[in-house]
């Protein structure tokens, strides 16, 4: 198996955490109220936009109800729920940092919600004419990836692996965003993100498709914890994204159904 050479260091930095206190209303289907609680969401750099939009349909649904969200890399939420950070849902990038989670005995029966997948992204006029995957290996190339800890950066390996290719990224990104930045600030020539985020960039970069990201699709689960300050509330915002409304926004935002 082909491993990157890294050019610059890795920093995986920490996500911070913030919450502020609420009531918790009636659900959706008009059901008593309950004490006042919080819902705090830990969820995938890659889910910034869909579950922004997501908690404000919750909100909406849960009048009185404040979601708030730690959005990061999902190696690093995951680590920061096993070392008790107050969550209520975890929402991961793949199994493989779900699982940090469940064998912890902090979460059961996570389910999946949607997959994504890869594409190179390259500033908006393409200065470095990168064309298909192979042009990454070009030393005159500069190139972004994920730490190879963080889900974009396990996929990344796969499609590489897949591909027989060896990439020498500049910088080694603590997720996706971060990533897809350097190609937004014309720093490197071109990175490898989820299609999710190529979209979101709202044009500021091109999405090229490879076949070996078929090889290397993320599956992403969600679950309530199993010491969720906020109780039933967990898993009504886990059922808001497993419903048909939650699927909407997903897949419109590129994410693929399961």
């Amino acid at each position: 198996m082909s491993r990157w050479v890294i050019a610059l260091p890795v920093a995986l930095a920490l996500a911070g955490l913030s919450g502020c206190g609420s009531e918790q209303p009636s659900t959706a289907s008009g059901s008593g109220s309950a004490a006042a609680k919080e819902l705090t969401v830990f969820a995938a750099a890659s889910l910034t936009g869909t579950f922004t939009e997501l908690g404000k349909a919750f909100e909406a649904a849960h009048p009185g109800t404040t979601v708030k969200f730690n959005f990061g890399s999902s190696a690093t939420l995951a680590q920061q729920i096993t070392q008790g950070a107050p969550a209520d849902v975890f929402a991961a990038a793949s199994p493989a940092t779900m699982r940090t989670v469940t064998d912890a005995s902090l979460a059961a029966s996570p389910a999946t919600f949607v997959r994504n997948k890869l594409q190179i992204a390259v500033p908006a006029d393409n200065p470095a004419k990168v064309d298909e995957l192979k042009d990454l290996t070009d030393p005159k190339v500069k190139v972004a990836l994920c730490a190879e800890q963080v889900p974009c950066g396990a996929a990344a390996v796969k499609a590489l692996d897949a591909a027989g290719l060896e990439v020498r990224p500049v910088t080694l990104e603590q997720d996706v965003k971060a990533t897809l930045t350097k190609v937004e600030l014309g720093e490197v020539d071109a990175a490898l993100v989820y299609k999710t985020d190529v979209i979101a960039s709202g044009g500021k970069v091109l999405g090229i498709e490879f076949p070996e990201a078929d090889q290397a699709i993320n599956d992403y689960p969600i679950a309530a914890l199993a010491k969720a300050p906020a109780g039933d509330t967990a898993q009504q915002f886990v059922d808001l994204v497993l419903s048909q409304q939650g699927r909407d926004v997903l897949t419109k935002a590129g994410f693929e159904a399961p």
